[in-house]
């Protein structure tokens, strides 16, 4: 089944995209986590990752209340696609 086939959508705690952190874990100059506050409360809410280095989401995990443990895991994006970015910089 593809990523497509499978992709679940999440319920977030609002409607916005605001990415908090970006990171690019392996070094080869792409974003692999995403953290994400999708209320404007300035906490993180949602987390993506990329765990094969292709780019894209594979895993995505909501904490809906905030209290620090994932209430819902999926596979992909869970509807909520990154922004595109220029490329992470290394410093």
């Amino acid at each position: 089944m593809s990523q497509a086939e499978n992709a679940q959508s999440v319920e977030t705690r609002g409607d916005e995209r605001v990415d908090l952190l970006r990171a690019d874990t392996n070094h080869d100059g792409r974003t692999d986590v995403w953290v994400v506050d999708t209320d404007g409360d300035g906490k993180a809410d949602v987390f993506q990752f990329d765990t094969d280095g292709d780019g894209k989401v594979d895993i995505t995990m909501v904490d809906i209340d905030e209290d620090g443990t994932p209430d819902e895991v999926v596979d992909g994006d869970g509807g909520l696609p990154p922004e595109q970015h220029s490329p992470t910089v290394q410093a």
